[in-house]
C-alpha cells in the first residue's frame, strides 16, 4: 500500500493511494474528514471514460463526508485514469477501449471485483473502519462492475445503482448477479438515455431481489442527472446506513 499526494480542501483531504494485487496495481483516491470520527465507508465506482478525479464522483465524496460523516473510496476502472498508461486521455478514446475490453475480456468483471475487495480489506486496516457499515454508489460503468461486487460482497449494508440495463458482453452475468443482491437498492434511469433502451433498464432493476428497493426515473439523457437526483441517491444511502445529518 502506498499512499500519494494528499489535499484539502474545507476540512475535508483526499488522498491518492495505490495498491498491489498479486501484481496488479490498484490505483484509488480516500476522502476523509479532518474534524470528525470516520464514520460509515462508501465505494464509489465512476463511470465509463471518467476516473476518481471526475467532478462528480469528488463532489460526492466531499458532501458525503462533509454533510455526512462518512468516509468514501473510489478506484480507477479497467483502462481509465492513470491504468491507461501513455494511452490518450481522449473520452471518446477512452470509452472505445472499456468496450472493446468488455466484449473480450472475459475476466475483467472478476478482476475488478477482486480489486475493490483487496482495496476494501486494505482501507478497513488503514483507517480503522472495521465495523463500520459500508455503501456503494456507482452508475453506468460503476453499475456494469459495481453490481458484481456487491453481490458478492455481503459486507456493503446499501447501494446506488443505474444508468445501466440488461445488455452488452456481460449481459447473463449482470442478471444472474442482481437476482443474488440483498442489500436495499436505489436504481437510477434517465427516460431518454441513448445508450441504453429503456426496456434493459426496467429488467436489470426488476431483477435485483432486494425486497428494498426504490426505482427513480427522470427525464433527459444517458448523462444528464440531475442534481436533485444526486440529491436523492444521498439521502438514501444516508438513510439505509443511518449516517448523520
Amino acid at each position: 500500500m502506498r499512499w500519494g499526494e494528499a489535499r484539502e480542501r474545507s476540512g475535508v483531504l483526499g488522498r491518492s493511494f495505490a495498491l498491489d494485487r498479486a501484481g496488479r496495481e490498484v490505483p484509488g483516491v480516500v476522502w476523509s474528514s479532518l474534524s470528525s470520527a470516520h464514520g460509515p465507508l462508501i465505494l464509489i465506482g465512476h463511470g465509463g471514460s471518467g476516473s476518481v478525479f471526475d467532478d462528480h464522483v469528488v463532489s460526492l465524496a466531499r458532501r458525503l463526508v462533509r454533510d455526512h460523516g462518512a468516509t468514501c473510496m473510489a478506484i480507477e476502472g479497467p483502462v481509465h485514469g492513470v491504468r491507461r498508461g501513455e494511452r490518450s486521455d481522449d473520452p471518446r478514446l477512452v470509452l472505445l477501449d472499456f468496450s472493446q475490453a468488455w466484449a473480450s475480456d472475459a475476466a475483467m468483471t472478476d478482476e475488478m471485483v477482486a480489486d475493490w475487495r483487496a482495496a476494501l480489506d486494505v482501507m478497513l486496516d488503514e483507517l480503522d473502519l472495521h465495523g463500520a457499515s459500508l455503501g456503494y454508489w456507482g452508475l453506468s460503468m460503476g453499475t456494469i462492475l459495481g453490481l458484481p461486487l456487491v453481490a458478492a460482497e455481503d459486507r456493503i449494508d446499501a447501494c446506488v445503482l443505474g444508468l445501466a440495463g440488461i445488455t452488452g458482453p456481460t449481459a447473463e452475468r449482470l442478471a444472474r448477479d442482481a437476482a443474488s443482491l440483498r442489500c436495499p437498492a436505489m436504481f437510477v434511469m434517465q427516460w431518454d438515455d441513448e445508450l441504453f433502451e429503456r426496456s434493459t433498464s426496467f429488467a436489470l432493476f426488476d431483477a435485483i431481489s432486494s425486497t428494498d428497493k426504490q426505482l427513480h426515473a427522470a427525464p433527459g439523457t444517458h448523462s444528464a442527472v440531475s442534481a436533485e437526483t444526486f440529491d436523492l441517491t444521498i439521502r438514501f444511502l444516508a438513510d439505509r446506513l443511518s449516517m448523520s445529518r
